[in-house]
């Protein structure tokens, strides 16, 4: 059994980035720079805030911090996004969500410029990746789109299974596991809520992908034997994080997992500060 190792694949993902982004500082260029916003005191976001800052030191990217107090009203958040946007040294634009109430999240991600949505949720990015179209994709599928393909588990022409149909991790895993290309070309089906026998879906599954928010929902007893399980849950236990897969069980059928932590968490952050660097690589040094 393959224990996919996200943990380590993101720390050589920032290895590779600070090496390219040296190079091209020691011949003159500037460091890409991501700008990170947020708005009040949550203290998760907070944690989340202070690990990407931390990966953007690792990295060589420069952060500029942003954290204003919940007071901030829609007009400041709005002028601040506008001001990021217009900044030649800034290449990509966090909003660390959720947002205190009273504030538009919506419109507040529609407000990033696309070229500088670094977190992949604008429209126009969310429409170019459906189209096949060079663009920013969402950090969390393409975290798992990045394992799958260095540790070499292509679902090219296999029966792929999301569980999850979120707009940031469900729907687009499943476009991009369909489309051509390497460590792509599955058939694809999403489940969710509603699907009837979900158990039987998942046990079709040469590739079984979990994305609900389910604690330990999906046993051994609904797995194939020697499929792939990459499991996207982050749970909150009593007895700790864990996935949306029972690990113990599931882990001795299958040919490859993730583990929760560990797993397609550090990803996530692996792949914002990837997208950060094609926002770059595209601008005028």
């Amino acid at each position: 059994m393959i224990l996919i190792d996200g943990k380590e694949t993101a720390r050589a993902i920032r290895e590779e980035l600070r090496e390219e982004i040296s190079a091209a500082c020691g011949k003159g260029r500037r460091a890409p720079g991501l700008a990170v916003i947020l708005v009040g005191a949550d203290p998760a976001s907070e944690v989340y805030v202070r690990n990407k800052e931390r990966a953007c030191a690792e990295a060589g990217i420069i952060s500029f911090p942003y954290h204003l107090p919940a007071t901030t009203g829609q007009r400041e958040l709005l002028a601040l996004i506008h001001e990021c946007n217009v900044r030649p040294d800034v290449d990509g634009i966090l909003l660390q969500l959720p947002l205190p109430d009273g504030l538009d999240a919506q419109a507040c991600l529609l407000a990033i410029d696309p070229a500088k949505d670094v977190d992949g949720f604008h429209p126009e990015n969310v429409g170019r990746l459906s189209l096949g179209l060079p663009g920013f994709v969402s950090c969390t599928p393409a975290g798992v789109m990045e394992l799958l393909r260095r540790y070499d588990l292509s679902p090219a022409g296999k029966k792929a299974v999301v569980v999850g149909r979120s707009d940031i991790v469900g729907k687009p895993l499943a476009m991009l596991l369909a489309r051509p290309g390497d460590y792509a070309n599955a058939t694809v089906t999403v489940c969710h809520s509603r699907t009837p026998d979900l158990a039987a879906e998942c046990r079709n599954a040469d590739f079984l992908f979990l994305a609900m928010g389910c604690p330990r929902f999906v046993t051994a007893d609904m797995v194939r034997e020697d499929a792939v399980v990459i499991d996207v849950g982050i749970n909150r236990t009593p007895a700790g994080l864990c996935g949306d897969a029972d690990f113990a069980g599931v882990s001795a059928k299958a040919r490859a997992i993730t583990p929760v932590p560990g797993g397609v968490g550090p990803m996530t952050i692996a792949m914002l500060l990837k997208n950060t660097v094609q926002s770059w690589r595209g601008r005028t040094a």
